[in-house]
């Protein structure tokens, strides 16, 4: 074998080598059989009977004992603990080795009893695992606490050395433990606690993003926890029977662009209920806005039919047998359970063949439907309509440019507009010109029931959306500094001088009619509708959404946001944030009792996950697309539970049908 110091040995099973240097004094080794007298002697001198090797070896040493030749199952252990982590001194082995020849044995040769040994063995191992926690702490510490002292280099060889230049002699003088490299193992290690990517910095990328997450990020712009809930609108993996439909549903939505895009998905459900095929819809070009746009002008048609076409039918256009039927025109009622679709609308579609539907808009109910409906409506609503790519694209080159230079942005939804103030009576801080101007229009609008309202007593009910000036009190008191980018998601806002008081607080303010050129907005100008698609992509992915009034707009997007993870949205209590206005500009409350109120109030309601319930009427409830918890976001332990009992029995349905 090959010796440490680079001198061959050749052995013999029955004699006797020894190798010597020829240029420095060492140390002799001599190996040979154990005959079987020795052998009785040492048995009978054996502590507890323990095992002796057949082998044993005699050293005798020189002037010097650098290059020894340790048994096999001593200097393995020893080397393997030197190379790795390089904090063995020399000496104190040769001082360990020279103590075992004193105690051990005597006169140059000695047995091993093999029990100590390991004990000894074990004993080193435990105290260099003890010595690695120690250093890898201090590794720890010194990253976290970035100390100025030591200085970290990595050099070729791929090792970590820390240097201190002042003590170094010192501590090696006074026979401290230094760390002076680790081998490539442990030095890999420590380089993958660096942030990847990030130069000159020496904190580990957990830290670095649990600082964004914490404390680079401050509270006012922190999205709610989760609280372990994720989407769980996936459908199972079966291809849908081919049932003979029905008849075919020609839709015709009605309202704003939120209104149509949430009952468009009850459509697709109540198709589903009906075993109908469903006609692509129409929209509603005789609402407030007047739009000329359809669907196939602002949402992807073709993404709409793909996505869905494992649930149901959609086609462009009734078959020409079809055409020229006339269609069985119906109201749906609202609010209704999946029974009245299925026992009082299904026999009329098979003998009709063709129902029109003149509206839309809630015309299922918000809960007591089957979770596969439910999931239905969201894969409808957050899969299927997609807008049309002309839309997308500007969306996003609105959102860019509100994120220049990886600034947040709040979307506030100023439903601060003149049929909505029309619609609830409420002209608190306008003029009486344009008090009567809303009372002209509210008489005009048939379908609006009610038409004498007091608007003082409106807006001390919390019936009335926002003033600007309110929003902005409140942005202003739940910390947003007047430096926020704020992107107003509304139309026009009514009344001369309405926007004064807000941009006082709030200069950088936008919308869709500032922020994109003329060039860009050229194809939008006309059509309310896309416009408000516009917004609405805006509103989505913003980083803070919130609402003056709880439209349908509002309700949509909150919904939404719900569904991609719980992003930030605020939904002020109009009633108890009236009253302490009032309070406020009265002065019988201070600015800052005031802020502290308006955050503590609200510390509750910035869209973390709490469960949709059931009210005393379907009107009076929670819209399903406000918030869709229960029926499509789900807990994620529950959901496995769920997936493992559906996959159970979807199991036992096809062994019983072999």
């Amino acid at each position: 074998m090959t010796s440490s110091g680079g001198a061959t040995a050749s052995t013999d099973a029955t004699t006797t080598t020894t190798a010597t240097a020829s240029t420095s004094p060492r140390f002799t080794a001599t190996r040979r059989r154990i005959d079987s007298n020795e052998l009785d002697n040492d048995n009978n001198n054996n502590i507890n009977g323990s095992f002796f090797f057949s082998k044993y070896y005699d050293y005798g040493y020189n002037n010097s004992h650098n290059n020894h030749h340790h048994p096999a199952f001593i200097r393995y252990p020893f080397s393997r603990v030197k190379s790795v982590f390089g904090l063995l001194p020399l000496s104190w082995l040769k001082d360990t080795w020279q103590w075992r020849r004193k105690h051990v044995g005597g006169g140059g040769r000695y047995y091993y009893n093999s029990k100590k040994m390991i004990m000894m063995i074990m004993g080193v191992l435990l105290f260099m695992a003890v010595v690695s926690m120690f250093v890898k702490v201090a590794l720890w510490d010194y990253y976290i606490n970035n100390n100025d002292n030591a200085n970290v280099n990595n050099n070729n060889n791929g090792h970590v050395d820390f240097n201190n230049n002042n003590n170094n002699n010192n501590e090696r003088n006074n026979g401290l433990l230094i760390l002076q490299t680790f081998k490539d193992d442990l030095a890999s290690s420590a380089q993958r606690a660096v942030v990847d990517g990030v130069q000159q910095s020496s904190m580990p990328k957990r830290v670095l993003e649990k600082l964004s997450s914490t404390t680079n990020t401050p509270e006012i712009w922190q999205k709610p926890d989760s609280e372990n809930y994720q989407q769980c609108i996936s459908r199972p993996n079966i291809k849908r029977s081919r049932k003979k439909t029905n008849g075919y549903i020609v839709v015709h939505a009605n309202g704003g662009l939120n209104q149509m895009r949430t009952g468009i998905c009850d459509m697709v459900a109540i198709a589903k209920i009906m075993n109908a095929t469903l006609v692509l819809p129409s929209l509603d070009h005789e609402s407030f806005w007047t739009d000329p746009s359809d669907f196939k002008d602002i949402f992807d048609w073709r993404h709409f039919i793909k996505v869905l076409k494992e649930e149901i039918e959609i086609v462009e256009y009734l078959p020409s047998q079809y055409a020229a039927v006339k269609p069985l025109v119906k109201a749906p009622v609202s609010w209704s359970k999946a029974s009245y679709y299925r026992n009082e609308l299904v026999p009329l579609l098979k003998r009709h063949k063709v129902i029109k539907f003149t509206h839309t808009d809630s015309r299922i109910a918000n809960n007591g439907l089957a979770g596969s409906i439910q999931r239905l409506r969201c894969r409808a609503n957050y899969e299927a309509l997609r807008y049309s790519q002309e839309i997308e694209d500007l969306g996003k080159v609105l959102i860019n440019r509100l994120r220049k230079n990886n600034e947040p942005y709040i979307a506030l939804h100023l439903r601060y507009e003149k049929d909505m103030l029309a619609f609830t009576g409420c002209s608190h801080n306008l003029t009486a010109t344009e008090d009567a101007e809303l009372r002209l229009m509210r008489y005009n609008v048939k379908h609006w029931k009610e038409k004498e309202i007091d608007s003082i007593e409106r807006r001390l009910q919390g019936g009335c959306p926002m003033t600007p000036r309110e929003a902005a009190m409140f942005l202003k008191a739940m910390g947003y500094p007047s430096s926020t980018t704020v992107y107003i998601v509304a139309g026009k806002i009514y009344g001369d001088d309405s926007m004064a008081a807000f941009m006082e607080e709030y200069p950088n303010v936008y919308s869709h009619s500032t922020l994109a050129t003329e060039e860009e907005l050229e194809p939008f100008k006309p059509y309310q509708n896309r416009l408000a698609a516009l917004d609405y992509i805006v509103a989505l992915e913003s980083d803070v959404f919130a609402y003056t009034y709880d439209g349908n707009m509002a309700k949509a997007v909150q919904g939404h946001r719900r569904f991609e993870g719980f992003r930030k949205t605020i939904n002020p209590d109009r009633l108890i944030f009236v009253g302490l206005i009032d309070q406020l500009d009265s002065g019988a409350i201070s600015w800052d009792d005031f802020s502290f109120e308006v955050k503590r109030l609200h510390a509750g309601r910035l869209g973390a996950p709490y469960l949709r319930e059931a009210g005393e009427s379907p009107r009076l409830e929670e819209y399903f697309y406000a918030n869709p918890l229960p029926g499509c976001i789900c807990n994620k332990s529950q959901e496995k539970k769920s997936s493992l009992k559906l996959e159970q029995r979807q199991s036992l349905q096809s062994v019983s049908q072999k």
